[in-house]
């Protein structure tokens, strides 16, 4: 039996934070030639705050800055927020940017009335999160009137400057409520891609509908001008999902792909995986041949299943070895796979609320220098494992 997460009330001081967490982690055991990541990282240090004035809790998505590009700077962390400051789920219309030393400022106010374009239903950013080289910053949105998910619609992705301004919107019957994003980027292209999770959902009233898909989205990036769209194709499906009086909806979350492209590499596209997280399911299931696939290869195969993994949610891959972490709903453990499924490591790195963790992981990213950033929803902070 599939067990479902409650996420816990949001709020919470940043100092019941810094108390919960003095002396969390250690549950990651040896696993000698595995070469674990987690093994490693043995502590938690609480960066700050991610909310900004106007009040937006529930931070989500993540993005690591590569480059320094007009307001964007290098190292720093992009933080997406689904709430507004009622906590009313799927309104929240706000981006922040952190420092490595916990410094936040606001990267974007985004405002339904004045977007560029067309987005059913309004804001409510959600974990669909990415930074391209160039400095363009692209945000899902799954939007709410009212915080529930009666009132669900479509959204959008939304394309935002350097500068944090939104420039133009991507929108129609594939993009059906974005919920988590990843991508890959060569000269003059990137492709993106999303998760949704609002096919079928909303009707069902809480049924299980196996309507989930994963979206490519295909960019064209010219040197001087705002992002150009290619095509939008459904490269998966059948995804378990279903609308949660909690966590608004659950459903297929995390995207991560297997390795980077180098610019010479021709074989990448053939070599290439990705992973996604069937969060109903329980398990990470990989998708092969994502570049370039033009049909939908279902829910692929899964690769891990079970064990440590309880609802995952927010979803990476390590460039140096290519192993995953993955972020549970159901409590507040990170689990560790290499790229043959295997479970490697595990620690706690969340122990609000009840069931302990449950419901406060989603975004995160690795810094090889730094170690494993990633937000406490329940807290609405950042955290560093290190």
């Amino acid at each position: 039996m599939k067990r479902q997460f409650t996420a816990p009330p949001r709020g919470g001081s940043l100092l019941a934070a810094l108390w919960a967490l003095c002396t969390l982690v250690g549950g990651a055991a040896a696993h000698g030639a595995d070469n674990s990541i987690l093994d490693g990282l043995k502590h938690i240090k609480v960066l700050g705050t991610t909310v900004p004035g106007n009040g937006d809790v529930n931070p989500y998505g993540m993005a690591q800055v590569k480059h320094s590009v007009g307001n964007l700077r290098s190292g720093h962390t992009l933080i997406s927020n689904f709430n507004n400051s009622s906590n009313l789920q799927g309104t929240g219309t706000t981006i922040v940017e952190m420092a490595p030393d916990g410094s936040l400022s606001l990267f974007a106010a985004l405002d339904a009335g004045s977007l560029p374009g067309a987005c059913p239903g309004g804001l409510g950013l959600t974990t669909a999160l990415v930074v391209l080289n160039q400095g363009w910053v692209i945000v899902g949105s799954l939007p709410t009137s009212d915080g529930t998910s009666a009132t669900a619609q479509a959204g959008c992705l939304i394309v935002l400057d350097s500068a944090g301004k939104a420039v133009e919107t991507i929108y129609g019957s594939l993009i059906n409520g974005p919920w988590d994003m990843t991508a890959t980027e060569r000269p003059g292209e990137a492709k993106l891609f999303i998760t949704n999770v609002l096919n079928g959902t909303v009707a069902a009233n809480g049924q299980v509908v196996n309507q989930g898909t994963v979206v490519r989205v295909d960019l064209q990036l010219p040197a001087v001008q705002m992002p150009v769209l290619e095509s939008l194709t459904v490269i998966a499906s059948g995804f378990a999902q279903r609308t949660d009086p909690a966590a608004l909806v659950i459903g297929p979350t995390g995207v991560a792909l297997s390795a980077a492209c180098g610019d010479d590499d021709a074989d990448c596209a053939q070599r290439l995986k990705l992973y996604v997280a069937d969060t109903l399911n329980n398990r990470i299931t990989v998708i092969n041949h994502p570049l370039d696939r033009w049909t939908t290869a279902g829910t692929g195969t899964t690769l891990s299943a079970g064990g440590s993994l309880n609802a995952p949610l927010g979803l990476i891959t390590l460039e140096e070895d290519g192993h995953l972490l993955s972020v549970n709903g159901g409590d507040g453990f990170i689990t560790e796979i290499n790229p043959e499924g295997k479970q490697i490591a595990k620690s706690l790195i969340d122990n609000s609320g009840s069931p302990p963790g449950a419901g406060a992981l989603f975004g995160l990213v690795f810094d090889p220098a730094r170690g494993v950033y990633y937000v406490d929803d329940a807290m609405n902070t950042l955290n560093l494992l290190h």
